[in-house]
């Protein structure tokens, strides 16, 4: 098993056929279009690969062609997005012996919020039945777990052994590293911040915006360890542009769009996602541009 990876861990897209159906083949083209803008990790099945639209067996085969095509040279982490602590396990099971480092596991989060016990177990639970490291990945709005929360389930669950902090708040992500155990990850999804979470002691980044753009977001990981903050603090304005472009409720279709005027073949989103609208596009393709990206319009949707 791999250890866990630092620095930028690109959360890839999942290519969709016209009618549906994940084109595996497609995959390893973006792992290698990731590895090489300088990628430290993978994560494949999360939100932004619509990880919440796939089946069983095609979640397994995601994150099989996704370990076969890195072929060893960066780890990758599988998403979970389901809604009960029997799912999870399951999903768990079904990857367990693909190779992946962690798996990064969603709350439940349909409607109803468990209490901070039943939270607790579910974790624990999710750790004892398939045996992989947990990444919690705290997203969900009305299933949006506390710092304090979190640092319990940390604690009291060894295989817990970090958390992706999503939403907007960067205060609760300050609050977290403060709190968090010292031998635990936290990875920030603060898409807009990432200058910021980098400078706040953040180890790594999980998030739409470094498969958007990975060399540039290598680059400012690579910048703030530098100290070079001029630098840095150029990168963060140019990636928030491209932030702004595509944040919306079809950001994974958007993102995808920013992918293929790269060259990178990641085909479309999953119904009902819609594509980018034309005021999409022209705003990832100016952001992009400003990124110094030289744009491929043969691929874009």
């Amino acid at each position: 098993m791999h250890k866990q990876p630092l620095g930028v861990v690109p959360p890839m897209t999942t290519p969709f056929g016209q009618d549906g159906e994940i084109i595996l083949k497609a995959v390893a083209g973006q792992v290698d279009w990731l590895v090489s803008a300088g990628a430290t990790g993978l994560a494949a099945g999360g939100s932004t690969g619509e990880g919440h639209t796939l089946e069983a067996e095609e979640y397994r085969d995601l994150i099989a062609a996704t370990v076969n095509a890195a072929k060893g040279r960066i780890p990758v982490i599988a998403g979970v997005i389901v809604d009960s602590t029997r799912d999870a396990i399951k999903r768990g099971r079904l990857v367990r012996d693909l190779g992946v480092c962690a798996l990064q596991v969603t709350p439940v989060h349909y409607l109803f919020k468990p209490d901070d016990d039943a939270m607790v177990a579910h974790f624990r639970a999710l750790a004892d039945e398939t045996g992989l490291p947990v990444i919690i990945y705290n997203v969900v709005p009305w299933t949006y777990l506390s710092p304090r929360l979190l640092v319990r389930i940390m604690t009291e669950v060894p295989l817990v052994i970090g958390v992706k902090q999503s939403a907007g708040d960067l205060k609760l992500f300050a609050d977290l590293m403060t709190m968090a155990p010292p031998d635990k990850l936290i990875y920030s999804a603060v898409d807009a911040l990432m200058y910021s979470s980098y400078t706040l002691g953040a180890h790594g980044s999980i998030a739409a915006i470094l498969s958007a753009a990975p060399h540039a977001s290598v680059d400012l990981w690579n910048a703030v360890a530098a100290q070079d903050h001029k630098k840095a603090l150029d990168l963060h304005v140019k990636l928030l542009a491209l932030w702004n472009a595509m944040f919306a409720d079809n950001l994974p279709a958007c993102t995808k769009y920013a992918q293929q005027l790269q060259g990178v073949a990641s085909h479309l989103p999953r119904a009902p996602m819609p594509l980018p609208s034309e005021a999409q596009r022209k705003a990832v393709a100016a952001a992009l541009e400003g990124l110094g990206v030289k744009l491929d319009h043969r691929n874009a949707a």
